[in-house]
């Protein structure tokens, strides 16, 4: 079991195949889908994103990831119901359980003729959804990664308690969904100092333009807050251990040195739970949120390039 990364050889890529964008229809929900296809790919990488669930946050992650496999894969990010540029879905709030199908159908529709094997990438509570999938069908999926993976409250984070409280009050929730729409209304020029300001001077290009196209939208602020009241719902069980070990072979696990939706702690309980697990700590401070720059997102992307290409045999 792999405890620790610390400095990851990180080639400087030139991105040759640029990342698609589409719009698809999935069990009538309008989905927004971000995809590489390989010309003859020896297998596909399902990319499940977190809350927010906006694909368009990992750019720069799914290009690297796609250059560092050398072309063998395709790789496709299927976004979140309603976390979307556009409110194709009339305002309807949408559950954690909502999009564990959603993801599934997505597999059914989309992917059911792909002959190759697939492998799910998930980052925070895209990695629990993920491992629903898995658990679910487990004949379907050769191996499983979980990316800073939040997979149980944390009792010891404020945060976590902060967030919790507002996702409660849907008082609360309409208002700052109100005061955020009202931020999308500025001109794009002012809104993207305003997300540079008060995000994060560091952003990529490509996270800055998504949050000023999809996060300052009533309806995904809404369907964001909403589906983490549900996640604190559902993440006061106990995980699946019984499943993790029956499979630990096939799963993998990479955790932040301060990140408070998963903790070390979980680290240390997967390590005893699940002993055979491919745990790893990420020591560069890339933080929770790593698709939102251009380091983060290709050190992320070495990771799960080089996990692929020794743990996995296809």
């Amino acid at each position: 079991m792999d405890h620790d990364i610390s400095h990851p050889e990180l080639e400087v890529l030139r991105v040759k195949k640029r990342v698609a964008f589409r719009v698809c229809n999935v069990s009538s929900y309008t989905t927004e889908v971000m995809e590489i296809q390989a010309d003859n790919p020896t297998f596909q990488v399902l990319f499940i994103p977190g809350n927010p669930g906006v694909v368009t946050f990992y750019k720069d992650f799914v290009e690297a990831l796609y250059e560092l496999l050398g072309g063998t894969a395709s790789v496709t990010a299927v976004g979140h119901i309603s976390h979307t540029n556009k409110n194709w879905e009339h305002g309807r709030l949408f559950s954690l359980e909502d999009q564990i199908f959603h993801k599934m159908d997505f597999i059914k529709q989309e992917l059911q003729n792909t002959a190759v094997p697939l492998l799910l990438v998930g980052h925070s509570i895209g990695a629990y959804i993920s491992m629903e999938m898995f658990r679910m069908s487990p004949e379907k999926v050769t191996y499983f990664v979980g990316l800073y993976p939040f997979l149980a409250l944390n009792p010891q984070s404020t945060k976590q308690t902060s967030i919790a409280k507002i996702a409660e009050s849907r008082f609360v929730c309409v208002a700052l969904s109100i005061i955020v729409a009202l931020l999308g209304l500025l001109p794009r020029s002012l809104l993207r100092l305003v997300v540079l300001t008060f995000l994060g001077k560091s952003w990529s290009a490509a996270s800055i333009e998504a949050a000023c196209s999809h996060l300052v939208k009533y309806h995904t602020m809404r369907n964001i807050l909403f589906m983490a009241k549900n996640e604190f719902q559902k993440l006061s069980e106990i995980p699946d251990w019984a499943f993790m070990r029956e499979n630990q072979h096939k799963i993998a696990f990479l955790f932040g040195i301060d990140d408070h939706w998963g903790p070390l702690q979980m680290f240390e309980e997967i390590a005893k739970q699940v002993p055979d697990a491919a745990l790893s700590i990420e020591r560069e401070d890339h933080t929770h949120a790593f698709c939102c720059t251009e380091a983060g997102s290709l050190w992320v992307a070495e990771y799960v390039a080089s996990l692929i290409k020794n743990k996995v045999s296809l």
